[in-house]
């Protein structure tokens, strides 16, 4: 068989407002994941391992800390003469209208350039999601269903209303999509992991187009459309899947990789690949005492350490006490400083002994040490026994 050409479109321009602080100077895409990676290493390791050569990233937000990290696609094999990665910055038409609305209008103004470049399939992913998979099962399974779209599925155990919910049939065929709804049919999503026929793909975009659309996300317009006009099939993934798209996911997800229970990073068949900053390993001084933890290089211990995920660069004082938290690049705790269930974001300087977060919500604090709470604190993530 021959191989398709595919393109490898990844979505990395959302804001990430549900973030706070996390957010205000980063695109989301370039947060840090497990106090090494970021966050879009996820879906580009996932590509190069899936041996996808030809990636595009669509940015719009905060664009320049993206592009600083991407370093031109080496760390993934994607700085190539033919082929590789492709970077499509902001911009605003002719026509005057405006920066991108959304996803699916970020796409839309793309489509002449992928007519161009005139691929089988398109790949499409979010830059914001935990997990890893072989594309080419999804291809595969394409391939099979013979589907204009394949869309990767997952089941989640908790409340599906902030996802795009999939209503399948016996043979795998999706029947129904709700996106985000108040009601959920079920706790079938889709991950965010779409392969289009490339030429289904540009009728839609023309036609939602033509039809005078407001277009916007593609939950609300180019997959409804797909369900309503052609033949969209689910590739079920058994495997963790975790979006990260709010504090809570993102402070849940941390201590799931701590406790072996979330996203396998350090497979050495199915390594994240990334661009690491060059930095002596972390110093751990006699009066630290360190469990359950992962701490970056460069980093400096001197205070107490629980079950937490120290950045790179970070320094944690004597008499200081962290449990439960995620601190990010170059945080600083000063001593008799407490802190339990906080993710701290990088360049934090946390001083003045005292008691920071509590055990009923996830407390950020923001780089200017503003501090703020979830208000939403999922009870269904509790903290794993023994701790």
């Amino acid at each position: 068989m021959r191989m398709p050409r595919i393109l490898g479109l990844v979505l990395a321009g959302g804001q990430g407002s549900r973030l706070g602080a996390l957010t205000d100077d980063r695109a989301k895409p370039v947060l840090p994941v497990g106090g090494t990676y970021r966050l879009i290493d996820i879906s580009l390791s996932n590509l190069a391992h899936s041996h996808i050569s030809d990636v595009w990233v669509i940015q719009q937000y905060l664009p320049h800390s993206l592009n600083e990290h991407l370093a031109n696609g080496r760390p993934w094999d994607l700085d190539r003469t033919h082929g590789g990665l492709r970077v499509l910055p902001p911009f605003e038409g002719a026509d005057g209208a405006g920066f991108a609305r959304g996803n699916t209008d970020a796409l839309n103004r793309q489509k002449q350039l992928i007519r161009e470049f005139d691929p089988d399939l398109v790949l499409m992913l979010s830059a914001d999601h935990l997990y890893t998979l072989d594309f080419l099962d999804l291809l595969v399974t394409h391939r099979d269903s013979g589907a204009d779209l394949t869309m990767a599925t997952t089941l989640v155990d908790e409340d599906a209303s902030r996802y795009a919910v999939v209503t399948t049939d016996e043979e795998g065929t999706v029947t129904g999509f709700d996106y985000k709804p108040q009601d959920p049919p079920g706790n079938l999503v889709a991950m965010e992991v779409f392969l289009f026929d490339a030429a289904s793909l540009l009728t839609a975009l023309d036609e939602l187009e033509a039809g005078g659309a407001d277009l916007a996300d593609y939950g609300e317009d180019l997959l409804p459309w797909f369900v309503e006009h052609r033949r969209v099939a689910e590739h079920r993934h058994e495997g963790y899947w975790m979006d990260l798209g709010t504090l809570q996911s993102y402070w849940t997800a941390h201590l799931q990789l701590l406790d072996g229970t979330g996203a396998e990073l350090d497979n050495p068949d199915w390594p994240i690949l990334t661009a690491q900053p060059q930095l002596l390993p972390a110093r751990i001084h006699s009066s630290a005492r360190i469990a359950d933890s992962m701490v970056a290089a460069g980093a400096e211990v001197r205070g107490t350490v629980t079950h937490s995920v120290i950045g790179p660069r970070t320094v944690i004082e004597e008499g200081a006490t962290i449990r439960h938290c995620v601190l990010l690049d170059g945080v600083h705790v000063g001593p008799g400083v407490s802190l339990e269930n906080v993710v701290a974001d990088a360049g934090a300087d946390i001083s003045g002994g005292s008691r920071r977060g509590t055990d009923g919500a996830v407390t950020l604090i923001g780089a200017d040490g503003r501090v703020s709470t979830t208000e939403d604190f999922d009870r269904t993530a509790t903290l794993p026994d023994g701790f």
